[in-house]
């Protein structure tokens, strides 16, 4: 059960931004300083990753502490409703790219990310970029 009225739920999550966070920033930047050029957002994809690179084959979704269940306080405050749910629509947006051939990669925390994107983005060939 909710304790928002359906006003106060509606402003709340009116203020939840899909695209353009600090740490999918952050990824963007260095990624183009490295050499590649992607492209952002395509819904045509399972879970709209954020950064996509069509020739290779490959997306990355930046996704904050709570996608990936973290230990952090973030990353431990679920949903108490609809747990299965949520649990199988990370899951299955990840199958579906795998069905489809596309590598993907999550990042979560910032902090690792540039060394994790090193070594995923070096196993695409240079002579691509």
């Amino acid at each position: 059960m909710d304790t928002l009225t359906r006003a106060q739920r509606s402003e709340t999550m009116s203020r939840v931004r899909a695209a353009d966070t600090r740490p999918e920033l952050t990824v963007r930047r260095f990624v183009h300083r490295m050499g590649f050029r992607y492209r952002l957002h395509v819904r045509a994809l399972p879970g709209s990753p954020d950064l996509v690179f069509p020739s290779r084959r490959k997306v990355i979704f930046v996704h904050g502490c709570f996608w990936h269940g973290h230990g952090c306080r973030s990353g431990l405050n679920r949903p108490a409703s609809n747990v299965g749910y949520w649990t199988k629509k990370l899951e299955r947006n990840r199958k579906e790219l795998l069905r489809e051939g596309i590598d993907s990669m999550l990042i979560g925390d910032i902090a690792t990310a540039k060394t994790i994107l090193c070594d995923y983005i070096m196993h695409i060939p240079s002579a691509t970029r």
